[in-house]
């Protein structure tokens, strides 16, 4: 019997040719699919958690306090706490926090939160008053306990401070409280850096940024008003552990993060308010254009000042590097 052939029709050599041809750049593309995820899974790693990141920012800011403090011998033990630092501290004990008002720093909203916090007012920040804010009674400085609570709310409160560049934080000050019309500081304080340095001292022109800072280089370091005083005089971080030591430069993430800690309303958010809203903030530009008002000699004598919050906080005083770098 014949018995006919089968030939491969062209159509089934055609599949096979392009079932070769596909299967290893099929599997090349498995492999490669496979070496990028496990590659993005490690960077991913890397970066999984922001709140170990911002935890490894605090414990550099913390330890670095900790070894200027050691080296500048500014661990002091007490017996109880010098009242001027107790009185920059704000209590809140629906929440269990402490805060360090530092003037510039954000303070006026800071306080915001703790009026919020402690009054369950379903509220806006927005709504408070500035003025009705620094002269409230509902929100209480730790001075206005006695000495024995005062050391029980420190050991058991969260405890947190604010800083800023020194020289942003002073630019800042002579902006808002010798530029405006409030009462102390245009008339009070501007009267007496007239007769300090004007021949003329009813001279009617504002007080130049010059002549602010020989005021404030003329005067002891703890006698200078808060708004100006340095830094670690007003919270003492070397004798008071603060759990948390945020930053103006990262305010938003720090105040985000604080707010956490203490177990805040979820709902509950730090406000970017500004008193004079329609004046730009403080930033490295205008930092710098009132820095390169003074002489070479007032720079040092500032920094002199300042030396220590520059050192303990951790900013450069190569200002011109720093502001250039930030904006």
């Amino acid at each position: 019997l014949y018995t006919p052939r089968h030939f491969p029709s062209r159509e089934n050599n055609m599949n096979q040719k392009v079932l070769v041809f596909l299967l290893p750049n099929f599997l090349f593309g498995i492999f490669l699919f496979g070496f990028f995820c496990r590659r993005q899974k490690n960077l991913t790693d890397a970066f999984s958690n922001p709140t170990e990141n911002w935890l490894a920012i605090q414990n550099g800011r913390k330890n670095t306090l900790a070894s200027v403090c050691l080296k500048n011998n500014l661990n002091k033990p007490r017996s109880k706490l010098d009242s001027h630092v107790a009185n920059q501290l704000f209590v809140e004990h629906k929440h269990k926090f402490i805060y360090c008002e530092v003037p510039k720093v954000g303070c006026s909203n800071w306080k915001r939160i703790i009026f919020l916090l402690q009054s369950d007012l379903n509220a806006e920040a927005s709504e408070i008053e500035h003025d009705n804010i620094h002269h409230t009674s509902v929100i209480k400085r730790l001075v206005s306990h006695p000495p024995a609570l005062q050391k029980e709310f420190l050991s058991n409160y969260t405890k947190v401070m604010f800083t800023r560049h020194p020289l942003e934080r002073l630019v800042s000050a002579y902006r808002d409280k010798l530029l405006h019309s409030e009462p102390f500081y245009s008339t009070t304080i501007a009267n007496e850096i007239r007769a300090m340095f004007r021949k003329n001292k009813n001279s009617p022109e504002k007080v130049s940024f010059q002549e602010f800072v020989n005021f404030i280089i003329a005067k002891p370091p703890h006698t200078l008003d808060i708004h100006w005083k340095p830094m670690f005089l007003l919270c003492d971080p070397c004798n008071i552990h603060y759990d948390i030591v945020g930053k103006y430069e990262t305010l938003g993430l720090d105040s985000e993060h604080v707010l956490k800690v203490i177990g805040a309303p979820e709902s509950l958010q730090y406000p970017s308010l500004k008193r004079y809203s329609s004046e730009k903030r403080t930033d490295g530009d205008i930092t710098l254009e009132y820095l390169r008002q003074l002489t070479s000699e007032q720079i040092e004598k500032i920094k002199k000042l300042y030396e220590m919050d520059f050192f303990l906080f951790n900013y450069t005083m190569k200002y011109e590097d720093y502001f250039s770098l930030n904006d």
